[in-house]
């Protein structure tokens, strides 16, 4: 049976490269992968990256705005790290993502490798559940000026310095004053961030359903500072109000320095992510995999 999806783009394992153990199992991986769906009528490119790193010649490759523009699918092979990174890439084209999990988690790359080929096909055929995820939009604002932007699908974080103490922190919600915070830093997570750096810092699990954000401090000094779930539609507002050496980092994979008296300015993006499931996924099925409940119950 013809794909639904017949311009597929496949993308390997974050920053990855063919040498090693890792590199020579992520290859193995996207070629097996890549030639099941030929095999399913589909055409195949591979990511100019990912054709870089892993050295196959033997697919068209594209940069990601030629991903966006033409392709119809994206399947991405890693773990949530490599998923983050396309993913907020791709979000403003409206392309779906697929995860096929290499890494050790995989809360949203959540099709282990060994079992693909049972569970992609039908997907491929179009039996699949489809769930969207909100972006954040991040600014550094610095004497009234935007010095840097960049979309979070996890997490905006606020952190102090890496030998420094607490960092003070002026917390602002729509323009209302919340708090001054002493703390190691401060996590602003969508539901999908909610099971990452938050749910290590003590914050809430948000289902993906919920239109909301998760404000999480870290290690404060004043221990009736808890974790506080706001409506997305919220700006918030981080001002450096003391600390050294302070930075904030979006998904932990674009970073900033800050100054006193920067605020970081986090808004609900127009842009959304769309992951593809199979079909029956649950988010309570991935909870319980990956955070291992129910261990040892009869």
């Amino acid at each position: 049976m013809k794909s639904p999806f017949q311009q597929v783009a496949l993308v390997g394992k974050y920053q990855a490269t063919s040498s090693g153990v890792a590199g020579a199992s992520t290859r193995k991986a996207l070629e097996t992968i890549g030639q099941f769906l030929l095999e399913l009528g589909c055409d195949v490119a591979l990511e100019i990256d990912t054709a870089a790193n892993m050295g196959i010649t033997d697919y068209t490759t594209m940069d990601v705005a030629r991903i966006g523009e033409t392709c119809d699918l994206c399947v991405v092979v890693g773990g949530d790290g490599t998923m983050l990174g396309i993913g907020r890439q791709l979000a403003p084209y409206g392309v779906p993502l697929i995860g096929v999990n290499q890494g050790r988690l995989g809360f949203i790359t959540d099709i282990p490798f060994d079992n693909f080929h049972t569970t992609l096909q039908p997907m491929m055929a179009g039996q699949y559940a489809e769930d969207h995820r909100s972006l954040m939009q991040a600014k550094v604002m610095r004497d009234g000026h935007c010095v840097f932007t960049a979309l979070a699908m996890n997490d905006v974080v606020v952190n102090r310095g890496a030998t420094s103490g607490m960092v003070e922190l002026r917390v602002e919600v729509d323009g209302h004053f919340v708090a001054n915070q002493r703390a190691d830093g401060m996590i602003i997570a969508s539901p999908t961030g909610s099971t990452a750096y938050s749910l290590s810092a003590g914050g809430p699990l948000l289902h993906p359903s919920i239109p909301g954000w998760v404000l999480v401090p870290i290690a404060p000094h004043t221990l009736s500072n808890r974790p506080i779930v706001l409506a997305n539609a919220a700006e918030i507002a981080i001002e450096i109000v003391a600390g050294r050496d302070a930075s904030a980092n979006f998904d932990m994979q674009s970073l900033a320095s800050l100054m006193h008296g920067d605020r970081i300015v986090v808004t609900r993006s127009e842009y959304q992510v769309r992951f593809l499931h199979p079909k029956g996924w649950s988010y309570f099925d991935t909870l319980r995999e990956k955070l291992h409940w129910n261990e040892g119950v009869a």
